[in-house]
C-alpha cells in the first residue's frame, strides 16, 4: 500500500466504529467498546507506519517533498476545488503523538466506565450512582450495575472525536482542517455534556459550543478573506514566497494591515476560542464536568491541540512581513495574549481545590506558553512542547481519573460521603495507589519542568531560551513567572493528593484501579520522560552533543527557511532551574502537613487576592452581567415582547385581518351572488324539469302503451302528409 493511500485511510476507521456503534451495536457494550479500540488501534498502526516512512525519508527531503496526494472535490468555474492529505516533517510529528494518545485515551475508557464511579453519577440523565441499593415500587431492593448507562454512545462520540482531530491533522488545505474543527467542536458539546442529567453538565455544553463558535466565526471569516485573496486554501500552494510577499505587500485596508496580518489575525482569533485564551478561555474549565478521558481528549489528544496546531501550521502566514527580527501585528498579539493567558491562568490554578480544574487552568497556561513562543517566533519550541505536553497532560488527567476513581472506591465502601474530586479530602493514596502515584508524580514533574529528566524541562527551556536570546524580556519575565507558579501549584496538587495521612475515610479505603487504566498511564509515564531527549540543545553543558537535537532539524525542515537554534545562554537555563526546583519545594513546604477539616494555608496569608483567584477574577460573573444577562433580556423583552409579540404578531394579525375581509368581500359580492347563484340556478332547474317530466312516469304499462300508438300514429299521420301533399 502506498503511504499516500495509507494516509487517506488514516482518519476512517474511528469513523467507521462510530457509524457501527450508532447503528447497530449500541446495546453490545462489550462489542461497542472492542470496535472503538480496535479503530484507535488500526488508525494508531498507520500513523506509525507513515511516521517511519516519513523517518526514511528525512527531514530534508520530506520538508521538500512531503507525502501528498489530492482529488477534485467542488467545482468552481472553470476548475476544481482540490482536497487532499499532507504529511510534511510538522504532520509527522504531530501525528505521532495524537495516535498514541488518542490509543491511549480510548483504552483506559473501557477501564474507566467498568470500574467505580465517578462524581456526580447520581444525577446523570437522573440516573441512581453505580453500585448503589435502591428499592422499586414494590419495596424490593435491587443494586444498580456497575456498568455506565449510555456506555455505547460514549465510544461512538469519542471515536467521532477522533475522526475529526486526525482528518484536520492530515488535511493539506485550511477547508478540511476548518471541516475537522468544527466536528470537534460538535464533539466536545456532545462529551462534555455526556452527564446531561446534571445542570451543571448542560451548562458547560452550551458554555463551550457558543464560546467556541465566537472564535471559529472569525476563523471563517479568515478562510475566506484567504481564498478571496490567494484563489486556493492549500497550504503548500499559500506558503510559497511569492504569495507570502503579495500577501504582506497587500493592504487589507483594516487599520493599516496587510492582508496577511488581517488574514492572520482573523485565523488566530480561532485559536483563541478553541484553545481557551483570554478572553475565551471560560469554557475550558467546565469542560471538566464530562467524563475524565473526555477531559484528556480535550486537553491533550484534540481540541485544544488543535488550535494551537493550527497556529503553528500558519505559521508562514503569520510571520510573512517579518523581517531583520521585527514581529508582525498578528505575531505580537500572539506573544502579548499568550504570555498574559500563561501568567493569568497559573494564578488562578494556585487556589483550586477540585483535582481536574486545576490541571484544566494548567493547561490554560501551558497553551499560553505555545502561543507566546509563535508570537516571538519560536516555532520549533512551540512544536516541541505541544507534544511534549499532550504526553504529560493525557497523562496528568488519566491519572487525575484514576485517583477519583480510587476515592470513589472508599466513598462506596464507606458512609464518607465526600468529594471526590476534591484535594483536601485526600492524603496519603501513594500508599493505596502507588501505580498511579508514581505516574501521576512524573506527569507532575514534566509539566513543573523538573530538570534533565522529565520532556517538559527541555520544551519549556528552548522557549525561555528563545524568548531571552531574541530580547523579548517582557515574555520571557512573564513565562518564567508563570513556571514558578506552575511548580508551585503542581507540588501542591501532588502533596496535597497523595502525601501525608488520609484526611478522609474515603482516602483510607481508596483503591489502585484496573490495569486498563493503569497501563496507559505506565506508557504516557515514559513519553513524559523520554520524548524530551529528542530535543537536547547540542550546546548544553555536558550532555548536549552527545544526542543529537533531532526535533529541530526536523520540525524545522517544514519551513522555507530552516530556523537557527538560539545559542545558549546560561540565563534562561539557571531561570528554569530555579523556578522548576524553587515552585516544587514551596508548593510542597507550604502543603506538607495540612490535617483534615483545615483550610488552605495560603488563604489567610492572600485573603481577599486568594478569594479573587479562588473565584476566576470574576470573569464569569463579568460575562454573565455584561454578556448573558443583556442578550437574556433582550430575548425575553425585546425579541419576544417587542419584536416577536409586538411586531412579527402584529405583522401576522394585519394580514391576517386584511385576508379575512377581503374574504368577506368575495363571499358577499362574488361568492354567494355569481358562483353560489349561477350553481344554485342550473339545480333549481333540473330539479323543475324532473318534476314536469315526473308526470309521465307513472309505471303503468297501459299508459306507457297508449303513449305509445299516440307516437306512432302520429308519426305516421306525419310522413303521410308529407306524401300526399308534396
Amino acid at each position: 500500500m502506498t503511504t499516500e493511500l495509507l494516509i487517506w485511510l488514516i482518519p476512517l476507521p474511528p469513523l467507521l466504529a462510530f457509524f457501527l456503534i450508532v447503528l447497530f451495536t449500541n446495546r453490545r457494550k462489550a462489542l461497542s467498546h472492542t470496535i472503538a479500540v480496535g479503530a484507535a488501534l488500526l488508525s494508531w498502526g498507520g500513523s506509525m507506519v507513515v511516521f517511519w516512512r516519513a523517518l526514511q525519508e528525512g527531514a530534508h527531503h520530506l520538508g521538500a517533498h512531503p507525502f501528498e496526494s489530492a482529488i477534485d472535490w467542488l467545482p468552481t468555474g472553470g476548475s476544481w476545488f482540490r482536497i487532499g492529505v499532507l504529511i510534511d516533517p510538522l504532520g509527522a510529528a504531530v501525528l505521532f503523538f495524537v495516535a498514541w494518545t488518542v490509543l491511549m485515551i480510548f483504552l483506559y475508557s473501557v477501564g474507566y466506565h467498568n470500574f467505580g464511579q465517578p462524581k456526580g453519577d447520581h444525577d446523570r440523565a437522573g440516573l441512581p450512582p453505580h453500585g448503589a441499593t435502591v428499592e422499586d415500587e414494590h419495596g424490593h431492593k435491587h443494586t444498580v450495575p456497575s456498568i455506565e448507562p449510555m456506555y455505547s454512545r460514549f465510544f461512538a462520540f469519542i471515536g467521532l472525536f477522533a475522526f475529526g482531530m486526525y482528518t484536520l491533522v492530515v488535511s493539506d488545505n485550511l477547508l478540511t482542517l476548518f471541516v475537522g474543527w468544527e466536528i470537534m467542536g460538535l464533539c466536545s458539546y456532545l462529551l462534555i455534556g455526556f452527564w446531561y442529567g446534571k445542570k451543571s453538565a448542560r451548562a458547560a455544553m452550551i458554555k463551550a459550543f457558543i464560546t467556541t463558535r465566537v472564535g471559529d466565526v472569525f476563523m471563517l471569516l479568515g478562510i475566506a478573506y484567504l481564498y478571496a485573496a490567494t484563489g486556493t486554501l492549500n497550504f503548500r500552494a499559500i506558503f510559497t514566497e511569492e504569495v507570502l510577499h503579495h500577501l504582506a505587500a497587500e493592504p487589507s485596508g483594516f487599520f493599516g494591515l496587510s492582508a496577511a496580518g488581517l488574514i492572520g489575525i482573523l485565523l488566530f482569533i480561532g485559536t483563541v476560542g478553541k484553545s481557551a485564551q483570554f478572553p475565551l478561555h471560560v469554557w475550558l474549565p467546565d469542560a471538566m464536568e464530562g467524563p475524565t478521558p473526555v477531559s484528556a481528549m480535550i486537553h491533550a489528544a484534540t481540541m485544544v491541540s488543535a488550535g494551537v496546531y493550527m497556529v503553528i501550521r500558519i505559521f508562514p502566514l503569520l510571520s510573512a512581513g517579518a523581517e531583520h527580527g521585527h514581529l508582525t501585528t498578528a505575531m505580537n498579539a500572539m506573544a502579548f495574549i499568550g504570555a498574559f493567558t500563561a501568567l493569568f491562568a497559573a494564578t488562578i490554578a494556585i487556589a483550586q481545590n477540585d483535582i481536574k480544574r486545576v490541571l484544566a487552568y494548567s493547561t490554560i497556561s501551558q497553551l499560553g506558553y505555545m502561543i507566546a513562543a509563535l508570537g516571538i517566533g519560536a516555532y520549533v519550541a512551540a512544536t516541541f512542547h505541544l507534544v511534549t505536553h499532550a504526553f504529560f497532560k493525557a497523562l496528568l488527567f488519566l491519572g487525575s481519573g484514576s485517583v477519583i476513581h480510587g476515592v470513589e472506591h472508599g466513598v462506596l465502601h464507606t458512609d464518607d460521603h465526600v468529594d471526590p474530586q476534591d484535594m483536601f479530602n485526600m492524603g496519603g493514596l501513594r500508599r493505596k495507589m502507588p501505580l498511579t502515584f508514581w505516574t501521576f508524580l512524573i506527569g507532575g514533574f514534566a509539566l513543573s519542568g523538573f530538570p534533565i529528566l522529565t520532556a517538559g524541562f527541555w520544551s519549556k527551556d528552548e522557549i525561555l531560551a528563545d524568548a531571552f536570546g531574541h530580547g523579548h524580556m517582557a515574555v520571557f519575565i512573564t513565562l518564567a513567572v508563570a513556571a514558578f507558579l506552575t511548580a508551585f501549584y503542581t507540588m501542591r496538587q501532588i502533596t496535597l493528593s497523595f502525601f501525608g495521612e488520609p484526611r478522609t475515610k474515603a482516602a483510607e479505603h481508596a483503591h489502585e484501579t484496573p490495569w486498563t487504566m493503569t497501563t496507559p498511564l505506565v506508557i504516557l509515564a515514559v513519553f513524559a520522560i523520554g520524548y524530551g531527549w529528542v530535543g537536547i540543545p547540542e550546546q548544553f553543558p555536558g550532555i548536549g552533543g552527545l544526542i543529537p537535537n533531532w526535533f529541530h532539524d526536523w520540525v524545522g525542515s517544514t519551513l522555507l527557511h530552516h530556523p537557527k537554534a538560539v545559542e545558549f545562554n546560561i540565563v534562561p537555563l539557571l531561570t528554569s532551574l530555579g523556578v522548576a526546583l524553587g515552585g516544587l519545594f514551596f508548593g510542597w513546604l507550604v502543603y506538607r502537613n495540612i490535617e483534615a477539616g483545615q483550610e488552605d494555608p495560603l488563604k489567610k496569608p492572600l485573603g481577599p487576592i486568594y478569594t479573587l483567584l479562588q473565584n476566576k477574577y470574576y470573569i464569569d460573573e463579568l460575562y454573565d452581567l455584561v454578556f448573558v444577562k443583556p442578550a437574556m433580556w433582550i430575548s425575553e423583552t425585546l425579541s419576544y415582547q417587542w419584536m416577536d409579540r409586538g411586531l412579527i404578531d402584529g405583522i401576522l394579525h394585519t394580514f391576517s385581518r386584511a385576508a379575512y375581509a377581503l374574504g368577506g368581500v368575495f363571499r358577499n359580492y362574488i361568492d354567494m351572488p355569481i358562483i353560489n347563484g349561477f350553481g344554485d340556478f342550473v339545480g333549481e332547474g333540473v330539479k323543475k324539469l324532473g318534476r314536469a317530466f315526473r308526470v309521465i312516469q307513472t309505471g303503468r304499462v297501459q299508459q306507457y302503451m297508449v303513449i305509445a300508438l299516440v307516437l306512432a300514429f302520429g308519426t305516421l299521420f306525419y310522413y303521410l302528409y308529407n306524401w300526399m301533399i308534396p
